[in-house]
């Protein structure tokens, strides 16, 4: 069975969102971001993807299914599914569960041998750690300073250990000078 990996971008000063809930100023290297070595490992890895409806609803764009970077089933929990189903492709389905230990439940059944990966708000960070549901965490600092808005770890519950497994600065592949941690949670 694969591992469960949630992944997160904070800025330097520790936020996953500015204080409307966007996330715009940490993706300036979006298009770059996915010819990395790292992303691409990543996409081979998945098998399923869980995201909250909030992550879901960001796009813009009624099909950007068709160019998502991860061509897998994709869980996202939170409210209730949409009127209208979205588009999906031959691999991309969706499934809408209601709460996020469901939807890795249903995740990790999805994805078999491979890996299940959390596309991580502050909330749903913060959520994935205090119900102990991710075997390790993907942080990706971007030398931005937001100054306010949604720290991913605050309000966790419990003190959490963490093992350190790779660290890469991607400050030649990517524009932005992203950096990437991975630590393996300690249970």
């Amino acid at each position: 069975m694969g591992k469960v990996i949630l992944g997160v971008t904070i800025s330097l000063d520790g936020f996953a969102e500015d204080q409307n809930g966007n996330v715009g100023a940490l993706y300036p290297d979006l298009e770059a971001l996915d010819n990395t070595k790292v992303f691409r490992e990543s996409q081979r890895n998945t098998g399923s993807v869980v995201m909250a409806w909030k992550e879901f609803a960001m796009a813009e764009d009624p099909d950007w299914v068709v160019g998502y970077e991860y061509q897998v089933p994709i869980f996202v929990f939170g409210k209730e599914a949409p009127k209208k189903h979205p588009k999906e492709t031959d691999t991309l389905k969706f499934t809408f569960v209601k709460d996020i230990r469901s939807a890795v439940q249903e995740a990790k059944a999805a994805a078999g041998k491979r890996d299940v990966t959390i596309i991580g708000s502050a909330s749903t960070t913060q959520q994935c750690l205090n119900a102990e549901l991710a075997d390790e965490l993907q942080i990706d600092i971007i030398p931005v300073f937001l100054r306010s808005g949604f720290r991913p770890f605050e309000d966790i519950g419990a003190t959490i250990r963490l093992e350190k497994i790779k660290q890469s600065w991607q400050t030649m592949e990517l524009p932005a000078g992203r950096t990437h941690l991975r630590f393996r949670l300690i249970k």
